[in-house]
Order: structure tokens, then sequence, then C-alpha cells
């Protein structure tokens, strides 16, 4: 089975081959690099190879874990505006937390969101016992993001060829927040049938 998130603002879906474009233009952003603590090309070709790549790895993830990373949607105007989710911590079994959204959704609280449904899915569904969040030290919005969320600060690190600040939450950390109520009560939590992944590999269309 394979789970998606309603929100009272967004859809957390899996991705498919059609997001490809959508989430190609939304990594064209050079404004992006600066925050991203993974390396994304900013040649448009390479940058076209890894989209897929990235596309590809989330959908296989989804079969081989219990968690992942969603696509996440604009429900008022159904358009693909990022990625939020789980994956491992960079050569660690470490699970950590991650959100990207498209530089127009900045500022309107949507990470917070998203990435908060995303916690109780992982906590009350997947049973993680800890979750981990990395950013760089200058991304302050970030770090405003895993604070809301009640994750703390544990150290400074070095991950992703990037130094970053780490913070994490345990579950039975998240349970004495949930009892304040800081995690969306109107989440909704769907399971539909997983499809196999297969592999890939589009021809970039763009010039």
């Amino acid at each position: 089975m394979r789970r998606e998130i309603e929100t009272n603002r967004l859809l957390l879906r899996h991705f498919t081959p059609n997001d490809i474009e959508e989430l190609y233009q939304i990594y064209s952003n050079p404004e992006l690099f600066k925050y991203m603590v993974n390396e994304i090309s900013s040649d448009k070709f390479l940058l076209w190879k890894q989209t897929i790549a990235i596309i590809n790895s989330i959908m296989l993830n989804w079969q081989k874990y219990h968690f992942g990373v969603w696509a996440v949607v604009d429900k008022k105007h159904q358009n693909l505006i990022g990625h939020c989710g789980f994956k491992f911590l960079e050569n660690t079994t470490e699970v950590q937390i991650g959100y990207l959204l498209k530089k127009s959704y900045w500022g309107k609280g949507l990470a917070t969101e998203a990435a908060s449904a995303a916690l109780k899915y992982g906590f009350e569904i997947a049973h993680l016992e800890k979750v981990v969040a990395v950013a760089k030290p200058d991304n302050i919005a970030s770090r405003r993001v895993m604070e809301k969320l009640g994750m703390n600060y544990e150290k400074d690190a070095y991950f992703y060829k990037n130094h970053v600040v780490y913070y994490s939450m345990t579950r039975s950390q998240f349970a004495q927040l949930s009892q304040k109520t800081i995690f969306p009560l109107s989440c909704v939590v769907n399971a539909c049938t997983l499809e196999l992944a297969k592999p890939l590999s589009l021809a970039c269309p763009l010039g």
C-alpha cells in the first residue's frame, strides 16, 4: 500500500512520470541553490537527468520502505509546488525529513503544513523512532520550520558536502507535542494501491 495525505491546503501524493517537467522547472530556480544541501546542477541538460533520477529514486524507495517523499500539490490550483517527506540521511541509518517549495509559495506557512503532516505520518503510521533534519546555517526559513515543528537543535554537522545544523525529534517528543495540538488534526491519510515503479528514461524536451 502507499499513502496520500490531505491537509487544509495541500495534497501530498506520490510522484509519477508526469511530474518530471514541473519538478524540473522548480529546480531551475537559481535561488534554490543557495539553500539546498544536495547538489543540483545549473546545466539544464544535467538538471533534467538529475530530475528524472530523483523521481526514480523516490518511487523506488516507496517500494523498499514504508515511508518516502511526497509530491506537494496546491489543492486550490491543482499544481505541483514542491516535495516533502523522508529519506535516509547521507551515510547513516537515520531518517531525515526534508521539504522544498516553489519560490512563489514561500512565506505562506505551507512548508510547515506539509512537514507537520509528514511527521504525523512518520511517527503514527510508519512508527519511526526518530526523525532528523538538516539545513545550511544561514537558511533561516528552513530552521524556523524545524523549530515550529518542535524539533530540537542538537549540533553542527557536515553532510552532503556542506556544513549544516542538525535538528531532531523522537517519537515520545512528538507524542507530547501532539497533546498540545501542534500537529494538524485535519490531516487525512488515504491508502491506495502501489503500482510498481519503472525506471524513467525521457528525452529532454528543452532546447
